[in-house]
């Protein structure tokens, strides 16, 4: 059994409010009684993309458990790669792999420098398809990103989903154990399917958006500031079916 946990829009800066939801979300995370296979957190790490943010972030996801990261509209690449990773600046797509005997994690840049949608260039789709060409047959693969890449019929978060998401689909079509998507962005937790498999939404750990129906008329009125911050937990069993939790955690 595989078990990762999944957070997102941490959106650091240097404010208390959000160091603290981090922070309670990751001492939860190392008071666990076991080990996790991985924690992933997908994407707007920061809020302005600063070094003394990245920096602070860093401290804050320090994990026992494996952490891994990928960036969000919020994030700027070059200084993620440096404060956050170690390493040298680039412009580039920050799409790492975890490999493990028994699961692969594909982490995916749907970031566009200077834009809030998210798109996945050609060089990030041919990356993923050599990784997924490299895994061996029947090794399960979760491929997460920040931008999901399907309506999730919230008007703000569509109008910024992932665009040119037909590529994606194609490409899954060719690996059949690509077993899942994970993605964050839309501040509410969320499954649906996408290119027939899981597409599962993160919950915003920073602040929780409001879904069309549960607004009222004041035109602000789509942040939720009072819930909890929260998280998912993705169970991976050992006949391949995936099942997810969603845990809220006091701050």
């Amino acid at each position: 059994m595989i078990v990762i946990a999944h957070l997102s829009d941490t959106h650091i800066d240097d404010g208390q409010r959000s160091i603290a939801r981090t922070r309670a979300v990751m001492e939860y995370l190392d008071g666990l009684p076991c080990d996790l296979d991985a924690v992933l957190v997908t994407g707007d790490i920061v809020d302005h993309g600063l070094p003394s943010e990245y920096e602070q972030a860093r401290t804050l996801l320090a994990s026992r458990h494996p952490t891994l990261v990928c960036p969000g509209n919020h994030d700027q690449r070059p200084a993620f790669r440096r404060h956050l990773l170690g390493q040298p600046e680039s412009a580039a797509p920050v799409n790492q792999v975890h490999r493990t005997a028994d699961f692969v994690i594909a982490l995916c840049d749907s970031s566009v420098p200077g834009k809030d949608e998210g798109f996945l260039e050609d060089e990030t789709l041919a990356w993923l398809e050599d990784v997924l060409a490299r895994t061996p047959a029947g090794v399960p693969v979760v491929v997460g990103f920040h931008h999901p890449p399907a309506t999730l019929h919230v008007p703000f978060i569509d109008g910024i989903r992932q665009f040119g998401a037909e590529r994606l689909a194609a490409l899954a079509e060719r690996h059949p154990d690509l077993v899942a998507f994970l993605c964050g962005h839309a501040h509410t937790p969320a499954a649906t399917t996408f290119a027939g498999r899981p597409l599962l939404v993160a919950p915003g750990v920073v602040s929780t958006v409001r879904l069309p129906w549960e607004r009222h008329a004041h035109p602000r009125d789509f942040i939720d500031l009072d819930q909890p911050p929260a998280l998912a937990f993705h169970v991976l069993d050992d006949a391949g079916r995936l099942t997810t939790h969603y845990r809220c955690v006091s701050a």
